[in-house]
């Protein structure tokens, strides 16, 4: 499937499901890498608004750049009325914004997805001198505890492609190549959702590599889910937790 339809029939569950970003990583962005209220920014990648909404509560403007429609118009409900908000289709590689348009370019949970070469290129083309790329991930720890493993495990057995679109896949090497020589920084911060067993079926549900109902993987993922669930939630939840990582610096 083409990476920008993947996420067509999960906007629900994306909306309800999926973390938003911690209050200190956005401060973060304003107080060390230079954001400013009134800077103009490029959400590429943006989703469902989940970080535009967070840079407009700043001040700052934002075009979002969605490739996906149906994402794209939750986007567009929610953030539509404020007039700093600017939305459009297009993707990394072609993003239809003008030369030198924009200070700085956010990726939120989205780089893995580009063709890295071609969005370079058209980052720079977009970018005013000086300007910076922030990449950004929620990445949700996977050892430590026996819930993340097995729910990691379940992933693996279950997922049509995890391995292959896993963001993990973008290796350090990756990243510092995209980046120019010496300039990339990385920062990372702790956040934490709680779900109950709806919640829990929901963030699975939002992942592009779950499989849907109807899918043959998709009853026994579900039971197994289940039991992962009853083995590990206290007090009828369990923690969800994540690394929020920033890599940032000049293309």
């Amino acid at each position: 499937m083409n990476s920008g339809e993947r996420f067509s029939n999960r906007v629900d569950s994306y909306l309800k499901y999926r973390p938003s970003y911690p209050q200190e990583a956005i401060d973060y962005l304003y107080d060390n890498i230079g954001l400013r209220p009134n800077s103009k920014i490029a959400d590429i990648g943006s989703g469902t608004g989940s970080l535009s909404k967070l840079l407009l509560e700043r001040g700052s403007e934002v075009i979002a750049v969605e490739p996906n429609q149906a994402m794209r118009e939750a986007a567009e409900q929610r953030l539509n009325s404020n007039p700093s908000f600017q939305s459009r289709s297009g993707s990394a590689e072609a993003t239809g914004l003008p030369d030198q348009s924009v200070e700085f370019i956010v990726c939120a949970q989205a780089f893995h997805w580009f063709d890295r070469q071609a969005a370079q290129t058209e980052f720079r083309r977009i970018l005013q001198p000086g300007g910076k790329v922030i990449l950004i991930w929620n990445s949700r720890l996977t050892n430590g505890t026996s819930f993340r493993e097995e729910y990691d495990q379940l992933l693996h057995t279950y997922g049509t492609d995890y391995e292959q679109v896993n963001h993990k896949n973008i290796s350090q090497a990756m990243l510092v190549s995209f980046f120019k020589e010496n300039t990339m920084h990385k920062s990372q911060f702790e956040m934490t959702q709680e779900f109950d067993f709806e919640g829990l079926s929901g963030r699975l549900l939002s992942s592009s590599y779950s499989p849907v109902p109807g899918h043959p993987n998709y009853n026994p993922m579900m039971t197994e889910l289940q039991n992962i669930f009853d083995r590990h939630n206290q007090g009828g939840v369990v923690p969800f937790e994540y690394e929020t990582e920033i890599f940032w610096g000049e293309v």
